[in-house]
């Protein structure tokens, strides 16, 4: 069924049977709900829907249309969320509760361009970091909190995620900015402005912008997609973060820090709340990186490597931070500085400016910090040309 008839059949149904209560939601098939609060007009187009509930079938949004999400949007299994370019969504500012989620199984078609990027942002008419929950995506690739075709539970929705397939395919996001996401659920639970939960590599993610997020501004949790020309500003913790053993490619980076942040990327072999099942650790591949900092001020960290992961970083600038890279250990064994004896964490190509120490080991692991961790070009590094792929599309 097309969606231009799900919403008429919508609007008609309000008319007829939700007089004496305007805030209903309307049930249009099976699961799926559209909570048609305060519509306005006649007809499919010109209105203002509100969003909520799971879908069953495919949801395509008319650019006609104003939408409003006031709670959690959940694709199921074998639909498509197709958003148009230029469209901006609003979110009602009540916090966690409020996300888009596209279930294993389900795909998002989000293309926007650099002249229409599509927004997903706050109602609120003073926004602020944690307004609303984020964009979710889980897939069918690997994890390692779980082995073979086990699957893990998202901390946002409680969705599964995870299984065997590298190369799953959760659709297309292309010029999309999520603005004051974050909103936390509990104090272990917070949505990030980006949640790739085994998310696989079929899946296209570029030109990509959190801004001004309460949490982080992007989250790996395990899988195998690959990102590229991502931008991550203001967001409060972390700008870029992974666990779960992920393995994809990180590639044209620009992370630009606020007063009120945390690390410009926090790196997990495993997730140590619960084990390494599957037995192996995160090892992407990070390429053309530039991260601004508030300044070399004390306690700060660009990059802190921890909990075993690998991983190698290529052309690389840090800018503005007390420590460049922070290496920690892990109980027992150490993995995280096994990872640079072993030659699955390094660096090549890398410029430090105004960073007080390029590298910190607390592995308990000893290695040469010139020549196994930073293998060449110390003072090389270009990292990303930001200006000529952030031009137009993003809040820079």
């Amino acid at each position: 069924m097309k969606n231009n008839l799900i919403l008429g059949l919508a609007i008609a149904t309000m008319l007829f049977s939700c007089t004496t209560d305007d805030t209903a939601d309307i049930v249009i098939n099976d699961n799926s709900v559209v909570n048609n609060t305060n519509n306005t007009g006649n007809g499919t187009t010109g209105q203002t829907i509100y969003l909520s509930g799971t879908y069953t079938q495919n949801l395509s949004l008319d650019p006609n249309n104003t939408y409003i999400l006031n709670g959690s949007l959940i694709m199921a299994s074998g639909t498509t969320l197709t958003i148009p370019a230029g469209m901006t969504i609003k979110a009602e500012a009540t916090g966690a509760n409020v996300y888009i989620a596209i279930a294993q199984g389900a795909k998002i078609q989000a293309n926007g361009n650099a002249n229409e990027p599509i927004v997903l942002t706050s109602n609120a008419s003073n926004p602020a970091a944690g307004d609303w929950g984020g964009l979710i995506i889980l897939g069918k690739a690997p994890v390692n909190s779980v082995s073979g075709a086990a699957t893990s539970t998202s901390e946002i929705a409680s969705l599964p995620y995870g299984g065997t397939d590298a190369s799953d395919d959760s659709g297309s996001i292309q010029y999309l900015r999520v603005e004051y996401s974050g909103g936390a659920a509990d104090g272990q639970s917070e949505n990030n402005g980006l949640s790739f939960y085994g998310v696989g590599n079929g899946t296209l993610v570029q030109y990509v912008e959190s801004f001004e997020g309460k949490d982080d501004g992007f989250e790996f949790f395990g899988g195998t997609v690959n990102v590229s020309y991502v931008y991550s500003i203001n967001n409060q913790d972390d700008s870029i973060d992974w666990t779960e053993g992920y393995s994809g490619n990180i590639t044209h980076a620009y992370v630009k820090h606020g007063p009120d942040h945390d690390k410009a990327f926090e790196c997990d072999g495993y997730n140590t709340d619960f084990s390494n099942a599957a037995g192996y650790f995160s090892k992407p591949n990070v390429t053309n990186v530039t991260i601004i900092g508030q300044g070399n001020t004390a306690g700060t960290e660009a990059i802190r490597l921890r909990a075993g992961t690998q991983g190698i970083f290529s052309n690389i600038v840090i800018q503005g931070f007390e420590e460049g890279f922070d290496l920690d250990g892990d109980s027992g064994d150490n993995p995280t500085g096994n990872g640079v004896t072993s030659g699955d964490l390094n660096v090549k190509d890398v410029t430090f400016t105004d960073v007080t120490t390029k590298v910190k080991n607390d592995t308990g692991v000893s290695f040469n910090i010139d020549g196994d961790f930073i293998l060449s070009g110390d003072g090389n590094g270009t990292g990303t040309d930001f200006a000529t792929w952030g031009a137009g599309w993003s809040r820079e």
